[in-house]
């Protein structure tokens, strides 16, 4: 396990990692670590947000449930994400459920303590505002997919045939 985000070797590499030193070990105090097992529900849509999860390692399937009560997988997130930061920042109930697919490292952090944190510096408040609006683009994209796969489906098309008599 890493201990300190200081010493983690992937930090230049991931977005919201890579904060000054400063902030990093401001960061650090303000963070839990633990180690999840694979099929972990990290948070699950609908619930009462807690904080934000940064994943170190691993993977997660973030997914939300139809209005049929079918769940339908979004996309898959990796290390370095972080997740349910929508939903921290605007203090409403997840609004999609993160499952991890591998036994992770997660940094966990309490909304209260990510907003004094983020209060503190806003120089890190930038890089949050990069990450949603990546987050919004990954979206769009993921509809205009879709969209496109549908429109190119072929049509079914059902003709009467004339009776004749």
């Amino acid at each position: 396990m890493q201990p300190s985000c200081l010493s983690c070797d992937f930090r230049p590499d991931r977005f919201f990692c890579d904060m000054p030193t400063e902030a990093l070990q401001a960061f650090d105090e303000i963070k839990s670590l633990a180690f999840y097992p694979r099929s972990s529900v990290l948070f699950a849509e609908g619930r009462p947000v807690r904080g934000v999860y940064i994943l170190c390692d691993g993977r997660a399937k973030l997914s939300i449930c139809s209005d049929s009560g079918r769940r339908m997988t979004l996309r898959v997130a990796g290390p370095g994400e972080v997740l349910g930061l929508g939903a921290t920042l605007s203090n409403t109930p997840y609004e999609i459920t993160a499952e991890l697919l591998d036994n992770s490292q997660v940094v966990f952090v309490r909304r209260k303590e990510l907003l004094r944190f983020l209060r503190e510096r806003p120089e890190i408040c930038i890089q949050i505002v990069r990450m949603l609006s990546q987050d919004l683009h990954g979206a769009y994209e993921r509809v205009r997919s879709i969209s496109l796969i549908r429109s190119h489906r072929p049509q079914m098309v059902f003709r009467r045939r004339a009776m004749v008599v």
